[in-house]
């Protein structure tokens, strides 16, 4: 008899329950997630009816997808396209302004003495726990009080605070960079620009990434903001998906007399809002594994 199967035959009967019940508990959650988004990779190749009547999980047709398609990219003039570039745009912009912001932030809290340190500590710990919906109210009347309603910029900067980005920074150059290493570069004669541009920054590749893609994920599925301050042809996908959700018949009987869009089509809308995402996180997982476990211990 094998270890393995030794070990497992002189489990008691607790444990083969405790076991058991946390395999099953596995499949549960996997089928929660899986589940759906089986039946949104295969619900765009099949027709409205056909997603009504015939087995949830069968293989439909290419015909069909392709004319899904079609229906969706004339949709209004291919408006999907328009929302994928506004969001796009609106995302990396934040994203570029809040990793100037964060990773400087984040290394000054960490890694320097100055009055008020803790104070602003606590208050990023503080901002960052509070619902991002808690704030839509406060920071719409702040853009119209400024004018910026319906302004891509409406959408860009307060999707450029981003305070959890300046506190996984912090933990990084807190427990992940030797101290030693920039009392040397100091010693050296260089000043704390170069310090933190020519000896933390090329440290901190795994925390940027991982800032990076938590803020381009949050900005990018963000709704309710974009929802009140970037109407119409300015607004970002995910509000665009709440457009095609209003012109689905099944959703809403009212608009069946004026322009509108399949079940199926909406599927496969939901599928391109998701793609970027996805795609990001295919080509960054190494970066943010890195990032996600260089601050667990601390030298």
């Amino acid at each position: 008899m094998s270890g393995a199967a030794a070990r497992a035959h002189d489990l008691s009967p607790a444990a083969w329950l405790g076991r058991a019940f946390a395999i099953l508990l596995l499949i549960v959650f996997a089928l929660f997630f899986v589940v759906p988004l089986v039946w949104l990779l295969i619900a765009p190749t099949k027709t409205d009816r056909q997603l009504l009547l015939e087995a949830p999980f069968a293989f439909g047709s290419v015909d069909t997808l392709v004319a899904n398609w079609s229906s969706l990219v004339t949709f209004q003039g291919g408006l999907i396209w328009t929302w994928i570039g506004n969001s796009a745009f609106y995302c990396l912009a934040a994203l570029a302004i809040a990793l100037v912001v964060s990773i400087p932030a984040g290394y000054a809290l960490a890694l320097t003495e100055f009055r008020g340190r803790k104070a602003l500590l606590a208050a990023t710990l503080i901002v960052m726990l509070v619902p991002s919906t808690a704030l839509v109210l406060p920071i719409f009347l702040e853009l119209s009080a400024v004018k910026l309603i319906g302004n891509p910029l409406a959408a860009i900067l307060p999707f450029s605070f981003f305070p959890f980005g300046v506190y996984l920074t912090y933990i990084y150059f807190s427990t992940a960079i030797s101290r030693d290493l920039l009392d040397a570069a100091r010693i050296d004669g260089a000043s704390e620009v170069q310090v933190f541009m020519r000896i933390a920054m090329p440290l901190a590749t795994p925390v940027i990434a991982l800032v990076g893609f938590f803020n381009f994920t949050g900005n990018w599925n963000n709704y309710f903001l974009p929802y009140v301050t970037l109407p119409g042809r300015k607004a970002p996908i995910q509000v665009g998906l709440a457009e095609l959700l209003s012109n689905v018949p099944a959703f809403n009987p009212t608009n069946a007399a004026s322009t509108t869009i399949s079940l199926s089509s909406l599927a496969l809308a939901t599928l391109i809002a998701i793609a970027p995402v996805m795609i990001v996180f295919l080509f960054a997982q190494r970066f943010l594994v890195t990032g996600m476990t260089a601050g667990g211990t601390k030298e």
